[in-house]
C-alpha cells in the first residue's frame, strides 16, 4: 500500500515537533538537529519537516470516510492546535462536507473533512474568511477563471 508523503520546510523545528507530535499522537520516528520524520500508519503517511528546505506549503488535509473518523481527526487537530475551527455543513468545491481546521506554527492550514455528497453546482462563491478557511470562487462569467486559494481547493 502506498503512503502519502509530505515534506515541509519550517523555521522553528521544536515548535513544529510539538505541533506534529500532537497531531499524529506520537513522537517523531527520526529526529535530527535539522529534521524530523513521522511514519504514521493511520493515515498512512511519511511526513517530514526540516529547516534545510524552503518554507511553506499550501493547506494539507485528511479526509475521513465517516463522521466517527472525522471526530478522531478533530481530536488530533485539537491536541495540536487548541483553536481548532469547525465548519459544519460546508458547501465547498462542489461537495457538502463537515470540516475542522487547524493551523501549524508557520500558518499552514490543515483541513479535516468528511464529504457527505456531491453538489451539482457550487452553491455560492465564497471569499477568504478571517480564519483562513476558504473555498474556490465560482466564475461569474466565461472570461473569469476560478482561482485556487488557501482553502479546500488549493
Amino acid at each position: 500500500m502506498k503512503r502519502f508523503h509530505v515534506h515541509v520546510g519550517v523555521s522553528d523545528l521544536e515548535a513544529n515537533i510539538r505541533f506534529y507530535s500532537g497531531l499524529f499522537g506520537a513522537a517523531p520516528t527520526v529526529r535530527k538537529a535539522d529534521y524530523a520524520k513521522w511514519m504514521v500508519d493511520e493515515p498512512r503517511i511519511n511526513f517530514a519537516i526540516s529547516t534545510t528546505s524552503h518554507q511553506g506549503v499550501s493547506h494539507l488535509g485528511l479526509e475521513a470516510d465517516s463522521s466517527a473518523e472525522l471526530q478522531d481527526i478533530e481530536r488530533s487537530f485539537a491536541a495540536a492546535d487548541p483553536s481548532v475551527e469547525n465548519e459544519p455543513n460546508a458547501a465547498c468545491c462542489y461537495a457538502r462536507s463537515d470540516k475542522h481546521w487547524a493551523t501549524d506554527p508557520q500558518g499552514i492550514r490543515w483541513e479535516g473533512f468528511h464529504s457527505r455528497g456531491l453538489l451539482e453546482h457550487e452553491v455560492e462563491p465564497r471569499v477568504q474568511q478571517q480564519s483562513g478557511a476558504s473555498c474556490c470562487a465560482s466564475p461569474v462569467s466565461a472570461d473569469v477563471k476560478p482561482k485556487a486559494n488557501a482553502g479546500c481547493c488549493a
